[in-house]
């Protein structure tokens, strides 16, 4: 198991959903590793992405520090995995 186990990225979000396929680019493009749980295939999931957030909006990207950001742009992303030296 290597050191970054800890430091996995989950992403809660669907096909259908645009802000989804563009963080989901953005992570592709960066190299960042992480959990990608889609809605669709595990609707159960859905409940689980409003527990932490507190909405019904996606994506949900739940961060290693246990922070999260709700339909974040490009630049909140990558300013939080910046600081997260994940980038």
């Amino acid at each position: 198991m290597s050191d970054h186990a800890d430091q996995r990225i989950t992403m809660f979000g669907a096909d259908w959903c645009r802000d989804c396929r563009r963080t989901k680019a953005q992570l592709d493009e960066l190299g960042v590793a992480y959990t990608y749980i889609d809605l669709e295939a595990e609707p159960d999931a859905a409940q689980v992405a409003q527990e932490i957030s507190g909405r019904m909006n996606i994506p949900v990207v739940v961060y290693p520090d246990s922070t999260h950001h709700v339909e974040p742009s490009n630049d909140d992303v990558e300013t939080k995995l910046r600081a997260l030296n994940l980038l």
